[in-house]
């Protein structure tokens, strides 16, 4: 009848929906010696953690075979996650001009890893990224990992920090972006999630 047809039709509806709010971000610290990459996936208003580590290319010498090397293990990432959105950190300004270089090819290389498979990229700004998790754009890389760690229920902090700063891009992109969150209240996306996920946040030793 009428009324059970609409009540499976509104009931497949939901199911859509609760498809369509899951979805994974990866996000990526490009550099050229270290590249840092971290996964989550969203589910709801929640965030899970699915994967962190670094591409190591001290060993390489060739610039340009560094930039093959990210392609190649991005578009990997990519193929074994399948994320739905890529999150990256932009150069940051103060350094070097031709370190900002090599940064910023390694950056386009991830990002044209993720073009070329139609899935959306966002940047984020290094003090941005910092602001978001720890409510202040000067905190050091310790604190930014000690912040994610407690956001994702981390046990154990990854060799190198660069692999905790592009999980922090990924959740940045969650706080600050298409989200719950987003535009609740006023102050900053790290006292929001505080606020509204008091059972996930473990009190410092």
């Amino acid at each position: 009848n009428l009324i059970t047809k609409h009540r499976e039709q509104k009931t497949m509806h939901q199911r859509d929906l609760a498809l369509e709010s899951e979805r994974i971000i990866l996000g990526i610290d490009p550099g050229t010696q270290i590249l840092g990459y971290g996964l989550i996936r969203i589910i709801g208003k929640r965030a899970e953690f699915i994967d962190m580590g670094v591409l190591n290319l001290r060993k390489e010498r060739d610039h340009f075979k560094k930039l093959q090397l990210i392609t190649e293990n991005v578009t990997a990432l990519i193929e074994r996650f399948s994320p739905d959105e890529l999150a990256v950190e932009a150069p940051f300004y103060g350094v070097n001009p031709q370190t900002m270089l090599k940064l910023g090819r390694a950056q386009g290389a991830a990002i044209a890893s993720a073009l070329l498979k139609d899935i959306p990229v966002c940047e984020y700004a290094p003090r941005s990224v910092k602001l978001a998790i720890t409510g202040r754009g000067s905190a050091s890389k310790e604190q930014v990992a000690m912040m994610v760690k407690s956001m994702l229920n981390i046990d154990i902090l990854p060799e190198f920090l660069d692999a905790t700063d592009a999980l922090a891009i990924a959740m940045c992109h969650y706080l600050t972006g298409k989200n719950a969150l987003a535009g609740r209240g006023n102050g900053t996306s790290w006292e929001n999630f505080v606020k509204n996920n008091p059972d996930r946040i473990k009190p410092s030793k």
